[in-house]
């Protein structure tokens, strides 16, 4: 039995989700959002669906199994709120975009309205959902790694919108924090030093310093101000067994096992690989929908709400430290 799936705004994320549903064996996708007429007309035209122009009446006449909240808003992320609590209310599953909620207040509310009604709640932390992001994870379970000792990350694109002074952390760090919780588990203390570039008016880039629960350092570099080339993504994970580096989200993991000069490399194939970006929403999106088909439990799927509602605690912390220039406790 395949999943009724609805889409809840329509910019190009939004319209990507559609698309993606519309493709996928596991999804059929019933109908469109958005409150900018146009664009869900145009979305509903291209995919042959409905369209409707409020979330609530679309969930009361398609009472779909599943939705993506694909909106965006100041900072990327304050109009998730809303159409999320709900689509979570009328019990649906969920996947989000990121960020989960530009106030961590509101990510709270809405991760406790997903526990109240069992359902599945992801969030589009399409990053960890790569074979080569998914294979490193299988060497630090597997304790190849040793024990644990840092991790450095750093994420760069050229994003010149302005918003808030906070635009480039709140946007762009959902992601990187991810990556580093996903493999070294919770962070619980930030310092974080930003500048602006030329004519920028935001903290277009920042780094932040990093101590985990379980004793790990890192760090992480992030920018708005490098133009795109490869790579843009790079994750360095060390132990006292080995170390590995990911470079982008797919293309090439290489480990080093300490005392040996052997490496191994994965590097995503030429045929049956990942062929864009875009590539990773598509697995995100099969795996949440894998997930909801076989029944696994909200609390056990991968890229959960709450993970991505951490990584918003550990943004805040880094705006605390920031403006008073201290080291700050997450909360």
């Amino acid at each position: 039995m395949t999943l009724r799936v609805c889409v809840i705004g329509l910019g190009p994320i939004g319209n990507l989700h559609a698309r993606i549903h519309k493709e996928d064996p596991l999804a059929e996708l019933v109908g469109v959002c958005d409150i900018q007429k146009d664009r869900a007309d145009a979305a509903a035209a291209a995919l042959g669906v409905p369209a409707f122009y409020d979330a609530q009446q679309m969930l009361d006449a398609l009472q779909p199994d599943l939705c993506s909240v694909t909106t965006g808003g100041y900072e990327y992320g304050s109009d998730h709120y809303a159409p999320t609590m709900q689509a979570l209310s009328a019990g649906c599953h969920v996947l989000g975009e990121k960020p989960i909620s530009n106030i961590v207040e509101e990510g709270e509310e809405m991760v406790a309205k997903a526990i109240e009604q069992g359902v599945c709640y992801g969030v589009n932390l399409n990053h960890r959902f790569t074979p080569a992001a998914r294979l490193a994870k299988k060497w630090v379970d597997e304790g190849r790694m040793g024990h644990l000792l840092f991790i450095n990350m750093s994420m760069w694109i050229m994003n010149p919108a302005e918003s808030s002074p906070y635009y480039h952390l709140k946007a762009l760090h959902p992601h990187t924090i991810d990556v580093m919780r996903y493999f070294c588990g919770d962070i619980e203390a930030v310092q974080c030093f930003a500048t602006k570039a030329p004519g920028r008016k935001i903290w277009s880039t920042a780094q932040f310093n990093m101590r985990f629960k379980n004793g790990v350092v890192g760090s992480l570099t992030g920018s708005y101000d490098i133009q795109r080339g490869h790579p843009m993504e790079r994750c360095e994970v060390a132990g006292t067994g080995a170390r590995f580096v990911l470079q982008d989200m797919w293309r090439e993991l290489t480990l080093y096992p300490a005392g040996n000069l052997e490496k191994t490399v994965y590097t995503d194939p030429t045929f049956g690989g990942f062929g864009n970006f875009q590539d990773t929403f598509k697995n995100r999106i099969h795996t949440f929908l894998q997930e909801v088909t076989d029944g696994v439990a909200p609390d056990q799927i991968d890229g959960k709400a709450a993970d991505a509602l951490a990584s918003q605690k550990v943004i805040q912390a880094a705006i605390e430290s920031l403006d008073t220039e201290t080291v700050v406790y997450v909360r």
